[in-house]
Protein backbone atom coordinates (compact mmCIF):
# COMPACT_ATOMS: atom_id res chain seq x y z
CA UNK A 1 0.00 0.00 0.00
CA UNK A 2 1.11 3.30 -0.64
CA UNK A 3 2.25 5.72 2.06
CA UNK A 4 -0.59 7.54 3.87
CA UNK A 5 -0.52 10.91 4.22
CA UNK A 6 -4.15 11.76 5.57
CA UNK A 7 -6.53 9.40 7.61
CA UNK A 8 -10.07 10.14 8.24
CA UNK A 9 -12.81 8.92 10.58
CA UNK A 10 -15.66 9.57 12.35
CA UNK A 11 -15.33 11.06 16.29
CA UNK A 12 -13.02 13.25 17.68
CA UNK A 13 -9.79 12.63 18.68
CA UNK A 14 -9.26 10.24 21.64
CA UNK A 15 -12.27 8.22 20.14
CA UNK A 16 -11.69 4.29 19.07
CA UNK A 17 -11.29 5.06 15.68
CA UNK A 18 -8.57 7.66 16.31
CA UNK A 19 -6.87 4.90 18.52
CA UNK A 20 -7.58 2.73 15.02
CA UNK A 21 -5.73 5.52 12.41
CA UNK A 22 -3.19 5.69 14.70
CA UNK A 23 -2.43 2.05 14.95
CA UNK A 24 -2.61 1.28 11.32
CA UNK A 25 -0.99 4.96 10.13
CA UNK A 26 1.32 6.15 13.07
CA UNK A 27 3.01 9.39 12.51
CA UNK A 28 0.58 10.61 9.81
CA UNK A 29 -1.99 13.35 9.21
CA UNK A 30 -5.68 12.57 10.29
CA UNK A 31 -8.72 14.10 9.82
CA UNK A 32 -11.62 13.71 12.15
CA UNK A 33 -15.11 13.70 10.89
CA UNK A 34 -18.63 14.54 12.39
CA UNK A 35 -20.37 11.59 10.60
CA UNK A 36 -19.27 8.47 8.45
CA UNK A 37 -20.39 10.32 5.31
CA UNK A 38 -18.08 12.91 6.07
CA UNK A 39 -15.30 10.68 6.70
CA UNK A 40 -16.05 8.90 3.01
CA UNK A 41 -16.44 12.56 0.45
CA UNK A 42 -12.99 13.19 2.12
CA UNK A 43 -11.19 10.36 0.68
CA UNK A 44 -13.31 10.25 -2.64
CA UNK A 45 -13.01 14.35 -2.76
CA UNK A 46 -8.83 13.63 -2.08
CA UNK A 47 -9.25 15.36 1.04
CA UNK A 48 -7.78 12.09 2.88
CA UNK A 49 -6.11 8.84 1.31
CA UNK A 50 -7.88 6.36 3.57
CA UNK A 51 -11.01 6.67 5.67
CA UNK A 52 -11.05 4.13 9.41
CA UNK A 53 -14.57 3.12 9.37
CA UNK A 54 -16.00 0.91 11.72
CA UNK A 55 -18.72 -1.81 10.41
CA UNK A 56 -19.82 -4.40 13.31
CA UNK A 57 -19.34 -4.60 16.77
CA UNK A 58 -19.51 -8.27 18.50
CA UNK A 59 -22.08 -6.41 21.30
CA UNK A 60 -23.93 -3.85 19.36
CA UNK A 61 -23.93 -5.85 15.89
CA UNK A 62 -23.95 -4.07 12.51
CA UNK A 63 -23.28 -0.06 12.66
CA UNK A 64 -26.05 1.94 11.20
CA UNK A 65 -25.82 3.63 7.77
CA UNK A 66 -22.58 2.12 7.08
CA UNK A 67 -23.51 -0.65 4.86
CA UNK A 68 -26.01 1.75 3.16
CA UNK A 69 -23.08 4.20 2.15
CA UNK A 70 -20.22 1.47 0.66
CA UNK A 71 -21.91 0.27 -2.38
CA UNK A 72 -22.38 3.99 -3.80
CA UNK A 73 -19.25 5.36 -2.32
CA UNK A 74 -16.64 3.98 -5.13
CA UNK A 75 -14.49 3.12 -2.87
CA UNK A 76 -12.32 -0.15 -1.62
CA UNK A 77 -11.69 -2.38 1.08
CA UNK A 78 -7.98 -2.19 1.35
CA UNK A 79 -7.53 -3.97 5.06
CA UNK A 80 -9.47 -4.56 8.36
CA UNK A 81 -8.36 -4.47 12.14
CA UNK A 82 -10.05 -5.85 15.01
CA UNK A 83 -10.07 -3.23 18.20
CA UNK A 84 -10.94 -4.62 21.73
CA UNK A 85 -12.87 -2.16 23.35
CA UNK A 86 -12.36 -0.91 26.81
CA UNK A 87 -14.71 1.76 28.24
CA UNK A 88 -13.05 3.69 31.54
CA UNK A 89 -15.79 6.20 33.66
CA UNK A 90 -14.40 9.33 33.91
CA UNK A 91 -15.01 12.72 35.77
CA UNK A 92 -13.27 16.13 36.61
CA UNK A 93 -10.14 16.13 38.37
CA UNK A 94 -11.15 16.25 42.02
CA UNK A 95 -14.69 14.92 41.49
CA UNK A 96 -15.53 11.48 43.05
CA UNK A 97 -18.07 8.67 41.93
CA UNK A 98 -20.58 9.46 44.68
CA UNK A 99 -20.75 12.92 43.08
CA UNK A 100 -22.09 11.85 40.06
CA UNK A 101 -25.87 12.40 38.62
CA UNK A 102 -25.24 12.03 34.94
CA UNK A 103 -23.00 10.12 32.07
CA UNK A 104 -22.55 11.22 28.75
CA UNK A 105 -21.60 8.83 26.21
CA UNK A 106 -23.08 7.51 22.31
CA UNK A 107 -25.90 5.38 22.49
CA UNK A 108 -23.41 2.33 21.25
CA UNK A 109 -21.28 3.13 24.63
CA UNK A 110 -24.30 3.42 26.40
CA UNK A 111 -25.81 0.22 25.34
CA UNK A 112 -22.70 -1.34 25.75
CA UNK A 113 -21.85 -0.17 29.57
CA UNK A 114 -25.26 -1.19 31.12
CA UNK A 115 -24.70 -3.32 33.93
CA UNK A 116 -22.42 -0.33 35.39
CA UNK A 117 -25.21 2.44 34.40
CA UNK A 118 -27.73 0.13 36.27
CA UNK A 119 -25.80 0.06 39.49
CA UNK A 120 -25.14 3.66 39.66
CA UNK A 121 -28.64 4.69 38.56
CA UNK A 122 -27.41 7.74 37.04
CA UNK A 123 -29.07 9.40 34.77
CA UNK A 124 -27.86 9.43 30.84
CA UNK A 125 -27.30 11.69 27.83
CA UNK A 126 -26.08 10.97 24.48
CA UNK A 127 -23.19 12.65 23.07
CA UNK A 128 -22.63 12.46 19.15
CA UNK A 129 -19.16 10.37 19.92
CA UNK A 130 -17.39 8.81 22.84
CA UNK A 131 -14.27 10.82 23.31
CA UNK A 132 -16.76 14.20 22.60
CA UNK A 133 -18.59 13.02 25.86
CA UNK A 134 -15.28 13.24 27.39
CA UNK A 135 -14.39 16.90 26.10
CA UNK A 136 -18.03 17.93 26.92
CA UNK A 137 -17.45 16.47 30.62
CA UNK A 138 -14.12 18.89 30.79
CA UNK A 139 -15.96 21.82 29.15
CA UNK A 140 -18.61 21.73 32.04
CA UNK A 141 -15.82 21.49 34.72
CA UNK A 142 -18.93 19.80 37.14
CA UNK A 143 -18.32 16.74 39.15
CA UNK A 144 -22.52 15.48 38.66
CA UNK A 145 -21.48 14.87 34.84
CA UNK A 146 -18.94 11.92 33.54
CA UNK A 147 -18.44 10.24 30.39
CA UNK A 148 -18.27 6.47 29.06
CA UNK A 149 -15.24 7.27 26.81
CA UNK A 150 -12.04 5.04 25.81
CA UNK A 151 -9.25 5.52 28.37
CA UNK A 152 -6.91 7.54 26.16
CA UNK A 153 -9.66 10.31 26.15
CA UNK A 154 -9.03 10.85 29.61
CA UNK A 155 -5.52 11.83 29.22
CA UNK A 156 -6.36 13.76 26.44
CA UNK A 157 -8.90 16.31 28.40
CA UNK A 158 -7.74 16.06 31.55
CA UNK A 159 -10.30 13.66 33.52
CA UNK A 160 -9.70 11.58 35.84
CA UNK A 161 -11.03 8.09 35.51
CA UNK A 162 -13.44 7.15 38.27
CA UNK A 163 -14.00 3.59 37.65
CA UNK A 164 -11.57 1.56 34.73
CA UNK A 165 -12.71 -1.10 32.40
CA UNK A 166 -16.60 -0.77 32.85
CA UNK A 167 -17.72 -2.46 29.50
CA UNK A 168 -20.26 -5.45 30.00
CA UNK A 169 -18.52 -8.08 28.32
CA UNK A 170 -14.79 -8.20 28.24
CA UNK A 171 -14.59 -9.78 24.89
CA UNK A 172 -16.13 -6.72 22.77
CA UNK A 173 -14.44 -6.46 20.07
CA UNK A 174 -15.20 -3.79 16.72
CA UNK A 175 -14.62 -4.80 13.71
CA UNK A 176 -12.68 -1.60 11.48
CA UNK A 177 -12.14 -1.74 7.88
CA UNK A 178 -10.11 0.96 5.38
CA UNK A 179 -11.34 2.18 2.37
CA UNK A 180 -9.65 3.59 -0.51
CA UNK A 181 -10.26 5.30 -3.47
CA UNK A 182 -8.03 2.66 -5.32
CA UNK A 183 -8.00 -1.46 -4.57
CA UNK A 184 -4.53 -2.66 -2.92
CA UNK A 185 -4.19 -5.61 -5.20
CA UNK A 186 -3.57 -9.30 -2.97
CA UNK A 187 -1.21 -11.12 -4.54
CA UNK A 188 -2.51 -15.11 -4.34
CA UNK A 189 -0.12 -16.44 -2.00
CA UNK A 190 -2.33 -18.94 -0.43
CA UNK A 191 -2.69 -16.89 3.00
CA UNK A 192 -5.37 -16.29 4.62
CA UNK A 193 -7.57 -13.63 2.52
CA UNK A 194 -10.83 -11.90 2.71
CA UNK A 195 -13.46 -10.98 0.07
CA UNK A 196 -16.52 -8.55 0.37
CA UNK A 197 -19.16 -7.91 -2.26
CA UNK A 198 -22.53 -6.81 -2.72
CA UNK A 199 -24.62 -8.39 -5.13
CA UNK A 200 -28.79 -8.00 -6.10
CA UNK A 201 -30.45 -11.56 -7.04
CA UNK A 202 -32.02 -11.91 -10.26
CA UNK A 203 -36.40 -11.88 -10.20
CA UNK A 204 -36.73 -15.22 -10.42
CA UNK A 205 -37.67 -18.15 -7.85
CA UNK A 206 -35.41 -19.17 -5.55
CA UNK A 207 -32.71 -16.96 -7.08
CA UNK A 208 -30.79 -16.40 -3.36
CA UNK A 209 -30.79 -19.99 -2.83
CA UNK A 210 -29.54 -20.57 -6.12
CA UNK A 211 -27.24 -17.82 -6.06
CA UNK A 212 -25.44 -18.67 -2.17
CA UNK A 213 -25.42 -22.97 -3.61
CA UNK A 214 -22.33 -22.36 -5.23
CA UNK A 215 -20.42 -21.35 -1.60
CA UNK A 216 -21.92 -24.46 -0.40
CA UNK A 217 -20.83 -27.04 -2.92
CA UNK A 218 -17.56 -25.40 -3.58
CA UNK A 219 -16.46 -25.36 0.34
CA UNK A 220 -16.42 -22.06 1.03
CA UNK A 221 -17.25 -20.31 4.48
CA UNK A 222 -19.58 -17.47 4.16
CA UNK A 223 -18.55 -15.34 7.36
CA UNK A 224 -21.38 -12.78 6.88
CA UNK A 225 -24.72 -12.05 4.62
CA UNK A 226 -26.46 -8.73 5.09
CA UNK A 227 -29.60 -7.67 3.03
CA UNK A 228 -30.33 -4.10 2.33
CA UNK A 229 -33.71 -2.54 0.65
CA UNK A 230 -32.78 -0.84 -2.36
CA UNK A 231 -34.50 3.23 -1.69
CA UNK A 232 -38.31 3.07 -1.15
CA UNK A 233 -41.07 0.65 -1.49
CA UNK A 234 -40.73 -3.17 -2.23
CA UNK A 235 -37.81 -2.64 -5.13
CA UNK A 236 -35.11 -5.82 -5.06
CA UNK A 237 -32.86 -6.22 -1.70
CA UNK A 238 -28.92 -5.59 -1.83
CA UNK A 239 -26.74 -8.42 -0.30
CA UNK A 240 -23.05 -7.52 1.37
CA UNK A 241 -21.51 -10.91 1.78
CA UNK A 242 -17.85 -11.94 3.17
CA UNK A 243 -16.03 -14.87 2.46
CA UNK A 244 -13.23 -16.50 3.16
CA UNK A 245 -10.72 -16.88 0.32
CA UNK A 246 -9.19 -15.17 -2.44
CA UNK A 247 -11.20 -14.63 -6.00
CA UNK A 248 -8.58 -16.23 -7.82
CA UNK A 249 -8.68 -19.34 -5.78
CA UNK A 250 -10.02 -22.17 -7.58
CA UNK A 251 -13.09 -23.08 -5.54
CA UNK A 252 -14.10 -19.23 -4.85
CA UNK A 253 -14.19 -18.51 -8.61
CA UNK A 254 -16.54 -21.24 -9.35
CA UNK A 255 -18.37 -20.02 -6.27
CA UNK A 256 -18.81 -16.32 -7.53
CA UNK A 257 -19.42 -17.50 -11.35
CA UNK A 258 -22.77 -19.10 -9.89
CA UNK A 259 -23.04 -16.02 -8.15
CA UNK A 260 -22.91 -14.17 -10.91
CA UNK A 261 -25.10 -16.23 -13.13
CA UNK A 262 -28.25 -15.95 -11.20
CA UNK A 263 -27.58 -12.23 -9.96
CA UNK A 264 -27.73 -9.02 -11.65
CA UNK A 265 -25.15 -7.05 -9.95
CA UNK A 266 -22.36 -8.32 -8.29
CA UNK A 267 -19.77 -6.12 -7.19
CA UNK A 268 -16.40 -6.60 -5.52
CA UNK A 269 -15.93 -4.25 -2.53
CA UNK A 270 -12.84 -5.17 -1.14
CA UNK A 271 -9.88 -8.50 -1.58
CA UNK A 272 -7.61 -8.22 1.69
CA UNK A 273 -5.51 -10.06 3.97
CA UNK A 274 -7.21 -11.15 6.98
CA UNK A 275 -6.85 -9.87 10.37
CA UNK A 276 -4.68 -11.91 13.12
CA UNK A 277 -7.84 -11.35 15.26
CA UNK A 278 -9.65 -13.52 12.64
CA UNK A 279 -7.14 -15.72 12.35
CA UNK A 280 -7.03 -16.98 16.08
CA UNK A 281 -10.97 -17.39 15.82
CA UNK A 282 -10.25 -19.84 12.73
CA UNK A 283 -7.67 -21.49 14.82
CA UNK A 284 -10.43 -22.10 17.67
CA UNK A 285 -12.48 -23.04 14.97
CA UNK A 286 -11.04 -25.56 13.35
CA UNK A 287 -9.68 -26.96 17.17
CA UNK A 288 -13.52 -27.44 18.09
CA UNK A 289 -14.12 -29.40 14.87
CA UNK A 290 -10.96 -31.40 15.41
CA UNK A 291 -12.59 -31.99 18.94
CA UNK A 292 -16.06 -32.90 18.00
Amino acid sequence: MKNVITVAYQGEPGSNSASVANALYPANGELPCTSFSQALDAVILGDADVAVIPVDNSAAGRVADVHHLLPDSGLHIVAEHFLPIRFDLMGVAGGTLDQVEYVRSHVHALGQCRKVLREGGWRTLVSDDTAGAAREVAELGDPRHAALAPPAAAALHGLEVLRAEVEDDPDNTTRFVVLSREAAPVPQTGKPTMTSLFFSVRNIPSALYKALGGFSSSGVNLTKIESYQIGAGLNASRFYIEVEGHPGDDHVALALDELRFFSSEVRVLGVYPAHPYRLRSWSRREARQAGA
